[in-house]
Formats: structure tokens, C-alpha cells, sequence
């Protein structure tokens, strides 16, 4: 099937002249995770990861994905002819080097507009324009081909109420305009879907498990000119805009409508705007290309939100804490698969009130599956359960207070000497950031190594960040919060760790073909003391459910890593006992027991 949309897709790059056509894992709005309608690239490739990019010429096909998914796409891609260029790895070239390697005088390199962000597209035509490439970036080819293609998505909106989002949306613009005041921008163009919700205090549903809502937003000192399918709005929420001054317009009109603009100074982030809409601004206007002012408001979360949020946290601890009780009391003695576990927890969830869907796939994963950092069980491939080695669980909710995200990796019967090591290692990493201090305006860069450093001590490392941002009911990877030992395109931008922020803890070990770890809480950044030095900050942790003691040696830890475990149990028993059964809390006051230096 690939080959044959191959050879369907390499006559219409004939058709259309285009010598390389590239294909990234985007919507119109760069966003993380897309709509069935959007994905191209694993239409053509077959690669399901939620990170990719395909390069086709006539000769060849490479797909680049990432070290989380290089496991997965070296099984998906087997027997196909697209090759699998594992990105950051030494020899593999990026995908710009490979650009220019294939790329000669009088060729042309095409791509949809829409899904390149202007950043790249405008990198992308500076470079081969030097060289007379020829830019084509106004047709879909993936599109052309794509037979029963689904329908873009349009769920009805809702408004988020103020109680839980702790701020009116009149507020939000009043402090964005300030901002554009500040920076001498007249016009605001904005196209990231968690930026515009979170500004108007709205939430829809037109990505699975982000309650987003396909839009674009352009903001000016007066007025608001939100652009989406008009069916996405009921009356009351049309009713609710028409308060906020919202000029409701359909879709696709913005790319019109953003012609009109002359001699305005543009406020907008050309890593997120894409290629097709940034091409239509006149030249007369003078562009501010920064980030959305949007993100860093939004990462840092009010007193309402951060209350809200450890309620979440409290819910979504009962449902795992009850789930890890059902799960180890009747493994070996009930059938139980990646699916149907992956099921009862969320069934668990579901009877939490507020709780409204996933938060991101859940990952079920049992023994070498967990090796691949997203895995995904699916109805034709998928595992049993034993009572023996470990089973990881990534899961999260979306509750009206807030987005959770976790992982456990549970002990389900013997363990190798390996393994136990590993586990132990997760655990001590995990503990060990989120006990960190240090001083007001360090980066999430500058605090990585505390995660990394019992495994890089002993030769082992993970290949994925350790900490990512989470947004309110909205996306569980959220900028630019994060935690990683690599820089971003936005660490020296807004990765300052600041009061409010919510970020992920969560390192990891994946042996290919044995086994995968995983313990991941979720926590807030919040000021400690203030003294000559300065202020200085420290962690809280929000997410309340048992490390399972079955895979730790405490012969591996320090005396102040047995007491940081020692000292979150208290915690998750103080929190989430009082709302178990007697026989739940009974087991979980001997899942949470003290332990003592080995």
C-alpha cells in the first residue's frame, strides 16, 4: 500500500515539476498533535508517531522522527522503501543538509504552505533561492492523491467559566494590548489554536484530547477578528464573543483578510504562523517576529488555576492510586491486556467528577514494548499481562481543573537484577529534581543534570527531555516551560523557571527488546525563601500517587533519596487515603510504608 502511494505521489510531483517535495507533521497551526484531516505524512509513510518529517524525490524517500519514537518507525517502516533517518544521531544529516545535497540549480523544492511554519519556509527559500531553486508551496500533493481523505473536524465551542480559569477574557485582551502598546504593534496576528482559547476563555474540540478549536485570531487596539468554521458556534457562545467584541469570520477567510493590512507594524511568531499566511503580508508592514505574548502569559498559571489544578491532581491520583491497587491485587489471576488495562483506567477516570476525556493516548505498555517511548497498543497488536517484569502506564485526564499527566511503571512479578536497577535509578532521578533549589531565573536547561546524573554515572542516559510545560484543560505539552539537556528555539526566550509554571518530572531508561522505565509526577515551580543571596525557588508536586516499592534497592540510594521517598508517600497517603475503600487504603498504607537505607 505505501509503495503504490509512493508511485501515485511521484506522478504528481512529475505532473507539477517538483524534484523534492517535503512533508511535516502539521496542521495549518503547527500544532503538536493534528486531526485525521492533517496527516499527511503518515498517510504517505505509514509512520503513526506524533513527530516526523518526510522528504520524497523520485530516487528516494527518508523520514526523520526523533529518539522517542526511533524504535516504533524502524518496525513501521520495515519493508518499505523510505529510509529512517534517526535525528541527533551521529552521520544522520538534517533535513535541511539533505535539502541541499539533492537539490541543484533549476530544480524545485515544493511543499504545502500551510503546514511549514514562515520561519522554515522563509529559511528554506533564502537558502535555495541563492542556489536558483525554484520554491513551489501552494499545492498539497498528499492531498491530490489521499482517496476517502477525512473531513476537516469542527466541533461545537463552549466557554470556559471564570471560576476555573481564574482571569475574564476582557482582562486577558486588555493586558495583550498593553503589551502591543509596549512593542508599538498595531495588529496581532495569532494562529496557535492553546493561544486563542486561552485569550477568549473558550475550549472546543476539533483535536483529539486538546479541546482546541480550529481558528486564527488578528487582534487590533479595537477590535477582534476570530476566524472558524461557523458551525464550531452555538448561539450562547456566539452571544458570549459578541460581549468580548469578537468579529466572528469564516475559516479560510484570513488568508484574504490579512492582505488588507498596510503600513501596520505585525506582531506575530513566524515559528507558528505558517509560510502561506506569512507570504500574504504586504511588504509595506513592518513585522515583529517574537513570541506570542500569548504563551508565557498562559504557562504561568494564576492563584485560581493553581488551586484548581491540585484538586485535579488529587481526582486523577485516586483514579491511578486505585487502579495500581486493582492491577496488582488480580494480575496472574484475571486476562488482562495493554487494552483492557488501558480501559479500566480509564473507566477509573470517568468516575471522577469533572473529568471530561484523555488528556494525550494512553501508553500501555508491558516489558520490551515499554522500550518504545510512545507505544501504542492497538486492537491488532498488543499484549497480555503476567505476573512477572514491569508494565508502564503513561496516561493523563482533562478535568474542568486542569490537565493532569503521569506515569508508573509497575512491578508485576520477579524482576531481573537489571531491571530493579533501573527502576530504582527512575525513581531516585524523579525525586532528586523535584527536590531541587535554586536561584530565581535559572533555566530548565541548568536543572536537567540533577535528573541524568545517577544514570550518566554508570554509562546510561534517556533519550527524550525530562520536563515539558502543561497547560490548563488544555494541551499536556505546553510552552515554553521545559526541562531538557538540549537547547531549544526558545530557551533563551522564555525557559526562565518561574512562580506558577507546570512542568513534568519525568526521566526514564529503555532497554530495546527487555524493558522500558518511566516515573513521572507533575509539578509546580514556586519562590522559597528570600535572603541576601536573592529569592530562591523550589518545586511542588502536585501529583499524588505510590512509587511501587516492589522495584526499588534502597542498597542504590543515598540516605537523602530514601528520605525523599520516605516523604512523598507520607504525602500521597495523607491526600488520597480518605477517599479509598477501607481495603484500598489498607494496601495503600503498606504501599506507601517507610523504608530504611539498605
Amino acid at each position: 500500500m505505501i509503495a503504490q502511494r509512493l508511485e501515485k505521489f511521484r506522478k504528481k510531483m512529475r505532473e507539477y515539476q517538483i524534484d523534492v517535495y517535503l512533508i511535516p507533521t502539521a496542521d495549518y497551526h503547527e500544532s503538536e498533535y493534528v486531526g485525521d484531516y492533517f496527516k499527511c505524512r503518515e498517510y504517505l509513510t505509514g509512520f503513526t508517531g506524533s513527530a516526523g518529517t518526510a522528504v520524497i524525490t523520485q530516487e528516494d524517500a527518508c523520514l526523520w522522527t526523533d529518539g522517542r519514537y526511533f524504535v516504533q518507525a524502524a518496525r513501521q517502516l520495515e519493508g518499505s522503501s523510505i529510509r529512517l533517518m534517526k535525528m541527533g544521531e551521529e552521520g544522520v544529516p538534517t533535513v535541511t543538509a539533505y535539502l541541499e545535497e539533492h537539490l541543484r540549480a533549476g530544480m524545485t523544492l515544493g511543499f504545502d504552505g500551510r503546514v511549514i511554519n514562515g520561519r522554515m519556509g522563509e529559511e528554506l527559500s533564502k537558502i535555495f533561492t541563492d542556489r536558483q531553486v525554484k520554491i513551489a508551496y501552494q499545492q498539497d500533493l498528499v492531498g491530490e492523491i489521499w482517496e476517502e481523505r477525512p473531513r476537516l473536524v469542527s466541533r461545537p465551542i463552549w466557554v470556559l467559566d471564570e471560576k476555573y480559569a481564574g482571569e475574564s477574557a476582557q482582562d486577558k485582551l486588555f493586558r495583550l494590548r498593553e503589551t502591543m502598546r509596549e512593542t508599538k504593534a498595531t495588529v496581532h496576528l495569532l494562529t496557535t489554536l492553546d493561544d486563542i482559547v486561552w485569550l477568549l476563555n473558550i475550549r472546543g474540540d476539533d483535536i483529539p484530547c486538546n479541546p482546541v478549536v480550529l481558528s486564527y485570531l488578528i487582534v487590533t487596539m479595537d477590535a477582534c477578528h476570530l476566524f472558524i468554521q461557523r458551525q464550531a458556534v452555538g448561539e450562547s457562545v456566539k452571544s458570549y464573543l459578541e460581549e468580548l467584541q469578537v468579529t466572528l469570520h469564516p475559516y479560510e477567510e484570513v488568508y484574504s483578510f490579512v492582505k488588507n493590512y498596510k503600513n501596520e507594524t505585525i506582531l506575530l511568531e513566524k515559528a507558528c504562523v505558517n509560510y502561506a499566511l506569512c507570504q500574504g503580508i504586504d511588504s509595506s508592514n513592518q513585522v515583529l517576529d517574537r513570541m506570542n505574548p500569548e504563551a508565557m502569559a498562559k504557562a504561568v498559571k494564576n492563584p485560581v488555576e493553581m488551586e484548581n489544578i491540585r484538586q485535579a491532581h488529587i481526582k486523577d491520583g485516586v483514579a491511578v492510586t486505585r487502579f495500581m491497587y486493582w492491577l496488582k491485587k488480580n494480575i496472574g489471576k484475571i486476562s488482562i491486556d495493554e487494552l483492557s488495562a488501558a480501559e479500566k483506567l480509564e473507566s477509573l477516570r470517568k468516575e471522577q467528577e469533572g473529568y471530561l476525556q484523555p488528556s494525550f493516548d494512553t501508553i500501555s505498555a508491558y516489558g520490551p514494548n515499554a522500550a518504545m517511548c510512545h507505544y501504542q497498543a492497538t486492537k491488532e497488536s498488543y499484549s497480555e499481562l503476567k505476573p512477572e517484569g514491569l508494565y508502564l502506564v503513561d496516561s493523563g485526564g482533562q478535568y474542568y481543573e486542569g490537565t493532569t499527566d503521569i506515569t508508573r511503571t509497575i512491578v508485576l512479578g520477579k524482576l531481573t537484577d537489571q531491571e530493579r536497577e533501573h527502576f530504582t535509578l527512575a525513581a531516585m532521578a524523579m525525586l532528586r529534581l523535584g527536590n531541587a533549589k535554586f536561584k530565581e531565573g535559572t533555566y530548565g536547561l541548568s536543572l536537567d543534570y540533577l535528573a541524568r546524573e545517577p544514570f550518566w554515572k554508570r554509562g546510561l542516559d534517556f533519550n527524550h527531555g525530562t520536563g515539558h510545560g502543561v497547560g490548563y484543560l488544555l494541551n499536556v505539552h505546553e510552552r515554553p516551560t521545559g526541562i531538557h539537556r538540549r537547547t531549544t528555539p526558545w530557551n533563551l526566550e522564555g525557559e526562565v523557571l518561574v512562580e506558577g509554571m507546570l512542568t513534568s518530572d519525568e526521566p526514564g531508561i529503555y532497554i530495546e527488546g527487555s524493558h522500558g522505565i518511566r516515573t513521572e509526577n507533575l509539578m509546580f515551580c514556586r519562590k522559597a525563601e528570600k535572603n541576601e543571596y536573592g529569592q530562591f525557588m523550589e518545586f511542588e508536586f502536585v501529583t499524588f500517587v505510590p512509587i511501587d516499592l516492589d522495584g526499588i534497592d534502597t542498597n542504590l540510594m543515598r540516605a537523602e533519596d530514601v528520605e525523599y521517598l520516605n516523604d512523598y508517600h507520607r504525602a500521597v497517603y495523607e491526600k488520597i487515603s480518605p477517599y479509598l475503600s477501607q481495603e484500598e487504603k489498607e494496601w495503600l498504607k503498606e504501599y506507601t510504608r517507610e523504608i530504611s537505607k539498605g
